[in-house]
């Protein structure tokens, strides 16, 4: 594929893109009228045209009823869909919408829908037409809000979410070249001013990518950055992976513990308990890591945040140990038991236990239940770090 910022994508470069999903049996466009959306679609048109045999498209505009121009714009992804011979549907975020963190709220509710589309659809994939440029932004939001390694890795390209594999073909491409691909078809696309306006985070920091560019740290090496620490992230799970084993196989008695209790309570969730002194001997990363996977395991109010998981573990380390608390001399009390994310964690014995903890009063059943996708996958959402529209 050719490496230039501003060529228009070739029907080869598309072949390329693409190949990966020639065998799905059907795959849902997420095209908002954007050009970024827009030109995924016809990429895709012209892609699927050429195929002998190939996965059936569907093009889903999601109306968040947010702009009086949202609903046009939707009629004219529809005519362009209806031109390429592909069929279109207009999905609609009903109800209220909130006073703050209208960005995150619009995200969780699209991804609902796409998924929701798909499965009506019997879609395997949702396709979203994140670009370079917007990986770039994502690395740099996730930066200052202080993120791990894993939210430093940005976007990946494939994601499961609420059943369906979540992907973006485009997002080591340049916005300029799916630009410069529609200008010359000839392709109209709609410009969403949010994507400008200075009250979001994003539009504030793509306004200052041209300034990094000038130092050098333009989307190119932002995203080349974030593929090094996807690698990183990567390979830091899969020794989590062996360290969830390792305390598995080498902790008989719990193992034999889950195995009656998993008998005793068939159908309910299980618990997660472990050996405090092999636990403490693993490096923080890993213990952070297995600490919060157990948390989102066994947790029903959603996924721990990092910075609290990252207190947590400062605590259990503390009460395995006995060592004072920080501006004190007295020392930790030997055992813990605390709430994090609907997970009770506690220490006694020389363990570490993570189970549900009990529903707090007055919490609705929806949110007590931790194992229904839908809601996993919209507290999931709010971190996703997509553009509000107009992609």
């Amino acid at each position: 594929m050719r490496d230039d910022e501003h060529s228009p994508i070739s029907v080869q470069d598309a072949k390329e893109l693409f190949a990966d999903f020639k065998a799905a049996p059907a795959i849902v466009l997420a095209v908002s009228g954007g050009p970024d959306s827009v030109a995924l679609m016809w990429l895709m048109a012209r892609w699927r045209r050429a195929l002998a045999d190939g996965p059936r498209l569907f093009a889903v505009t999601v109306d968040h009823g947010l702009r009086n121009e949202a609903a046009r714009e939707a009629r004219e992804v529809k005519r362009l869909a209806r031109e390429l011979d592909l069929p279109h549907r207009t999905m609609r975020w009903a109800g209220d919408k909130p006073q703050t963190g209208v960005p995150a709220a619009a995200r969780t509710a699209r991804y609902r829908l796409l998924a929701q589309a798909a499965r009506a659809a019997g879609a395997t994939h949702v396709f979203t037409a994140h670009t370079r440029d917007d990986q770039a932004e994502t690395l740099l939001m996730r930066l200052l809000r202080g993120s791990g390694i894993a939210g430093l890795a940005a976007m990946a390209r494939e994601s499961a979410r609420d059943d369906v594999v979540l992907a973006r073909p485009l997002l080591n491409i340049p916005k300029s070249r799916l630009v410069a691909t529609l200008n010359k078809a000839k392709i109209a696309f709609a410009d969403d001013p949010t994507n400008r306006d200075p009250a979001f985070t994003r539009p504030r920091l793509r306004a200052l990518l041209p300034l990094l560019a000038e130092e050098g740290g333009d989307a190119r090496g932002l995203a080349r950055l974030a593929a090094r620490l996807a690698r990183a992230n990567a390979a830091v799970e899969v020794l989590v992976d062996g360290a969830e084993r390792y305390l598995a196989l080498m902790d008989r008695t719990a193992q034999t513990s889950r195995q009656q209790t998993s008998r005793q309570n068939a159908g309910k969730p299980a618990a997660s308990e472990f050996d405090a002194g092999m636990f403490a001997a693993m490096p923080e990363e890993i213990r952070l890591r297995l600490l919060m996977r157990a948390i989102d395991r066994f947790g029903h109010e959603g996924p721990a945040e990092l910075g609290k998981v990252e207190t947590l573990l400062a605590q259990l380390d503390r009460s395995s140990t006995g060592k004072p608390n920080k501006g004190t001399r007295k020392p930790a009390r030997i055992g813990l038991k605390q709430t994090l994310a609907g997970a009770l964690v506690s220490v006694g014995k020389g363990r570490i236990r993570i189970e549900p903890a009990p529903v707090r009063r007055g919490q609705t059943e929806m949110n007590s239940d931790r194992h229904q996708p839908d809601r996993v996958a919209k507290a999931r959402e709010s971190i996703a770090g997509a553009p509000l529209s107009g992609k």
